[in-house]
């Protein structure tokens, strides 16, 4: 029996589209190659984004391509206790603080046209009677990862902080480098968790040994690494795959209305149809 086990991980705030079918065809294509299982996981952190009637077209999509998973399915949002117990462990070590900083103030820190969300943004705790003062007022904030303290608590480790990439060419080992990422945030007032910290719980509790991902995501490997780190987590194996692009260029995406595996079903498109579509040219 083989121990590769690898996930397939959509977050429901819409229908699958091309772009999804890419990678899930990817994960499948992997697990099948090495003889290993599949999970399915549904990342429904963000609650006001996320909704069941798209949870189970997902489910619907996946069947109708003929994608079957191992195991039950795992649902985040099912699971806010155990991100919090991660980041009250984080909290008792010093590494993590409140933010309170919103967008629009790091952004005007930041040169014209910089992403707050991507940007380096370093910051500090505010002082004791401050952070009490802007609590009882119920700001919002968001619990950010100090760089600072995670180098320091890391010490040695962190000029050595890698992950392996599994290529055609073989297994290689690929530099970390969080620190172009500045203080990560980690979770919000009124989100539990992010995509940062929840993934990589999740594939340290569901012995990940394989996660397969789009380009996409290589640079956020980095901050996984670090993560993986500072909470001894197994580090899965990582492999990434070809996105598939517009005609214009961009990212497939739900959220610029991209066409959806079910309007394609409804014009009688089949799943070979789909596996021809998203094939490598």
């Amino acid at each position: 029996m083989s121990g590769y086990l690898t996930r397939f991980a959509p977050s429901p705030t819409g229908r699958l589209h091309l772009g999804h079918a890419v990678s899930a065809f990817n994960v499948w294509a992997a697990a099948q190659a090495a003889g290993g299982k599949i999970r399915l996981r549904i990342e429904d952190i963000d609650q006001t984004r996320c909704k069941p009637a798209f949870e189970a077209a997902i489910l619907e999509d996946l069947r109708w391509l003929g994608l079957e998973w191992d195991g039950p399915v795992r649902r985040q949002s099912e699971h806010f206790a155990e991100y919090r117990a991660v980041l009250d462990t984080l909290r008792a070590r010093g590494l993590i603080y409140r933010c309170f900083r919103t967008r629009r103030e790091i952004a005007a820190s930041l040169p014209a046209g910089a992403d707050p969300d991507e940007a380096a943004f370093v910051s500090r705790p505010l002082p004791a009677t401050e952070e009490a003062e802007r609590l009882a007022r119920n700001a919002p904030f968001a619990w950010r990862l100090s760089l600072e303290r995670a180098r320091a608590e890391l010490g040695a480790q962190w000029a050595s902080l890698a992950y392996t990439e599994e290529t055609l060419a073989g297994p290689r080992i690929v530099r970390a480098d969080p620190a172009p990422f500045g203080d990560v945030v980690l979770a919000r007032k009124d989100t539990p968790a992010s995509y940062h910290l929840a993934c990589c719980h999740d594939d340290a509790l569901q012995g990940i040994t394989h996660v397969v991902r789009g380009e996409d995501l290589r640079d956020v490997t980095a901050i996984h690494a670090m993560l993986q780190a500072l909470m001894s987590w197994p580090q899965p194996v990582y492999r990434f795959h070809p996105l598939m692009l517009g005609a214009d260029g961009r990212k497939l995406s739900k959220r610029n209305a991209d066409k959806s595996l079910d309007q394609y079903r409804s014009e009688g498109m089949t799943p070979e149809d789909i596996r021809s579509m998203t094939a490598p040219a």
